[in-house]
């Protein structure tokens, strides 16, 4: 899969919609009443961190995992709107977030994306990569979330799983450089 930018039109649209859940700091460090946690990492076999992190601020994972990504910038940084896609046609599951932070450090690169209205969740997704200290590379996504739209609270387990499939072939696509 390609990332594209979005139309004009399209990006106005998204750039001017409401996050779908209140932020507030440490969101993904201590989720309040309602919302679930998932925290998973992995230790990646490449070890090229420029080229990875580059790859993470183009949405590059989310493409290699199998979405459609149209996004107002790349690379991303703070205020990016994005919509992702999975599925065809008029029923593939829409996906629009903004990116609320960026890490770009020595050593930490990656970015905290809030979920806008239309997005079946609600809540905050980081994707962050760091080299440890014997240059091994961790890729590592924490997501705080509870569902907004009724086929999202419908899923139940079912949705939480869901959830945790996309999270392995995010963490398996920075992987691939």
């Amino acid at each position: 899969m390609t990332v594209g930018l979005l139309d004009p039109r399209h990006r106005a649209r998204l750039s001017s919609a409401h996050l779908s859940y209140e932020r507030r700091p440490g969101l993904l460090d201590r989720p309040p009443d309602g919302f679930a946690l998932l925290d998973e990492s992995t230790i990646l076999s490449r070890t090229d961190f420029e080229r990875a992190a580059h790859d993470l601020l183009t949405w590059q994972v989310q493409a290699r995992a199998g979405l459609r990504v149209r996004t107002s910038r790349l690379p991303l940084r703070t205020g990016t709107v994005v919509e992702m896609r999975w599925g065809v046609g008029p029923p593939a599951l829409r996906i629009p977030c903004r990116v609320v932070e960026v890490v770009d450090e020595p050593g930490r690169a990656g970015f905290t994306y809030g979920t806008l209205v239309g997005h079946p969740e609600a809540g905050e997704e980081r994707f962050l990569l760091e080299r440890l200290d014997d240059g091994r590379l961790r890729f590592r996504i924490t997501a705080v979330s509870r569902p907004a739209l009724l086929p999202a609270r419908l899923a139940g387990p079912v949705g939480r799983a869901a959830q945790r499939w996309m999270t392995r072939r995010y963490l398996r696509a920075l992987d691939r450089p």
